[in-house]
């Protein structure tokens, strides 16, 4: 086993200055003993899911990214918008760990932790764009022997927000869910997820070809948001599924606003007697990602029973309670390959990662092309 003096740590950090520039980096850290139920894990790989890139970018204009540094230790500035700066003043020259969940092998281990000792686990507790990792062992997942920790490293953050939002969707009385930006990796596992449970889901996608990806996996309705129908159609597959509750990773622009008044059509269609105030059955859309930065866009055809909210991860399974949130990870255990298996455009060690052309490349969080850090590599 890996001796302590050998783990040499290197970390990804994220720092905006005070001056309005973002400084990616890689810094030499030390590795810390692990506590008695702790353990230390060799990351070998971690995922670059939007809300990674929130922290990793921010606002920063990637047109203008440039590079520095040494070929081991590269530092990548560039400029961010001044209209943006204000919002940045609680992180403003804090250098910021980056990577909410990865997977590894856990090479040494606290006394009360020796079970996993040489075990490939999947983890989440942040700072993951590092070599090593120490963190409560916890907080560890271990995966089925012979699972490649490529495998694992998107464990948590997609497939418990998806599993998250069906939850919700039963705690709150709804029956039916519509999902936008459908066809991503955890619209995928959603698609998958409702198809078992039997729960009618609407999956708004962009494009034709992202309509077609869900339609290989079985999708049953499937609406594309740049079709000139698609208000119309939209109705339909709402009034089809009595979906009353959305959930929308655009945050911005008029989608969530269309899907509210679609529900209040879809209600509205169905009631038998007129009312004034519009239908009585409450429609409620959660933001839960910030893929487009304009403002959202409510209009007011949408009756008087609604809401718009935002949803979070973890805050849900804060709420959950501890009974729920082993349920859930057990679920994604049990169908780690199938299910909840992520697919990735590739694979690229830290330094690959702050190469400005690789930045460019998965900035556009682009449906289907979701990168994998490997720091081991």
């Amino acid at each position: 086993m890996t001796r302590e003096s050998d783990l040499a740590g290197l970390e990804l950090r994220s720092r905006i200055t005070a001056g309005g520039e973002l400084q990616l980096s890689l810094e030499d850290v030390p590795v810390a003993e692990p506590a008695a139920d702790e353990v230390v894990v060799r990351i070998e790989a971690a995922p670059l899911n939007p809300s990674d890139l929130g922290l990793l970018l921010g606002p920063a204009d990637v047109t203008q990214l440039e590079a520095g540094g040494t070929p081991d230790h590269p530092l990548v500035r560039a400029p961010i918008p001044p209209a943006m700066m204000p919002a940045m003043a609680p992180r403003l020259d804090q250098s910021m760990a980056v990577g909410n969940e990865g997977a590894g092998t856990v090479v040494r281990a606290g006394a009360d932790a020796q079970a996993l000792l040489g075990r490939t686990v999947a983890v989440l507790g942040g700072a993951m764009y590092t070599r090593y990792r120490t963190l409560k062992a916890a907080a560890c997942l271990p995966l089925p022997e012979g699972t490649p920790a490529r495998a694992g490293a998107s464990a948590f953050v997609n497939p418990l927000t998806a599993l998250g939002m069906v939850e919700t969707m039963r705690a709150e009385g709804h029956s039916g869910l519509v999902h936008t930006a459908a066809a991503s990796n955890l619209g995928q596992m959603l698609n998958r997820i409702c198809l078992a449970d039997g729960v009618p889901l609407v999956n708004v996608v962009r494009s034709a070809e992202q309509a077609e990806i869900l339609r290989k996996i079985g999708a049953t309705h499937i609406v594309d948001s740049t079709d000139p129908d698609f208000r119309r159609k939209l109705i339909d597959a709402i009034s089809d599924t009595g979906a009353t509750l959305g959930f929308d990773a655009t945050g911005g622009g008029p989608l969530a606003g269309q899907i509210l008044a679609a529900m209040e059509v879809a209600l509205v269609r169905k009631m038998t007697e007129y009312s004034r105030y519009g239908s009585f059955t409450h429609k409620q859309v959660y933001v839960y990602g910030m893929l487009d930065p304009r403002p959202l866009e409510i209009g007011k055809a949408l009756g008087l029973a609604w809401g718009l909210g935002g949803w979070l991860l973890t805050p849900f399974l804060m709420k959950a309670g501890s009974e729920v949130q082993a349920r859930l990870r057990a679920r994604v255990a049990a169908e780690l390959t199938t299910t909840f298996a992520s697919h990735y455009t590739a694979e690229i060690s830290l330094t690959e990662a702050l190469d400005p052309e690789t930045i460019r490349a998965y900035a556009k969080r682009a449906t289907g092309e979701k990168y994998l850090i490997n720091p081991a590599k």
